[in-house]
């Protein structure tokens, strides 16, 4: 990579890093406005991917329902079931008024990132208030929603130069050619090592099964997740899902292991924990 290139990498993350540190300890709207950035512009850069494969996706709409979702999730209003069959009628209707190629296509690449996106956006919302009420240890949910971060972006980090040092077996050609088992392992090691480190540090009131667990996902859940956006975009044929960060590619590329987890790490919480 040339050396440029890493240092819009080092510039953009020393100035993105705090800022989603401090939304993380504010919660609250700050929390929900970082998340809804995340979920529209991660939208808006999948409508430009899927517009290669000849899908229009319904930008406008398709954004107004992954806001309302959010903020839905956000302040508890109506059930999500509500939302999801008024958006669906929207969609469904709006497209007769629509003359932009395949209806099927069009139809099918919306719903697919409004529920990926959107959905998987709303439940990072979630994580982050799991453990804001805990009445043991003041600030946990912080520390939690801090953690989770810092994993991902060690194991990302341990993947990406695991790989190049020791990747000498490809983890998934058709997808993402670069990648190697090697550096998943890495990736896995890192993540859960991450989880661990935070538990002697910070998550002291968590039991050892739930950060290891939750390292797990993101160690295994993480890495798939960024896998299907390398699926996507190696099927759009382009490199990066946009520009919109110097150096990092898009919104899409930084967030897609964080999309992917959060979900998951939501439905172990609520059920398994």
């Amino acid at each position: 990579m040339p050396t440029s290139e890493n240092l819009k990498r080092v510039f953009v993350s020393l100035i993105g890093i705090p800022v989603i540190l401090i939304a993380s300890y504010l919660g609250g709207y700050y929390f929900f406005s970082f998340v809804v950035i995340i979920g529209l512009l991660s939208f808006y850069e999948f409508s430009l991917l899927v517009r290669h494969k000849g899908a229009n996706v319904n930008l406008f709409l398709g954004g107004i329902i992954i806001f309302v979702f959010l903020l839905n999730q956000f302040l508890d209003l109506v059930g999500p079931v509500f939302i999801i069959l008024l958006s669906s009628l929207a969609l469904l209707t709006f497209e007769l008024f629509r003359n932009k190629g395949s209806a099927i296509f069009n139809l099918g690449s919306t719903f697919l990132g409004i529920f990926y996106i959107g959905v998987f956006s709303a439940s990072l919302i979630s994580v982050r208030e799991f453990y804001s009420n805990d009445i043991y240890t003041e600030n946990l949910g912080v520390y939690f929603i801090i953690s989770i971060f810092a994993s991902i972006w060690v194991g990302d980090s341990a993947a990406y130069y695991g790989g190049i040092n020791f990747g000498r077996h490809k983890l998934f050609p058709r997808v993402s050619p670069k990648k190697s088992w090697e550096g998943a392992i890495f990736g896995f090691i890192f993540s859960v090592g991450a989880m661990i480190f935070a538990k002697v540090l910070v998550l002291n009131s968590l039991s050892w099964m739930n950060v290891i667990v939750v390292g797990i996902i993101i160690g295994t859940i993480g890495q798939i997740g960024d896998l299907v956006e390398s699926l996507i975009k190696r099927d759009s044929e382009v490199k990066d899902s946009s520009s919109l960060i110097p150096g990092h590619g898009g919104f899409f590329d930084r967030f897609d292991s964080l999309l992917f987890s959060a979900p998951a790490i939501w439905i172990y919480l609520n059920y398994f924990s």
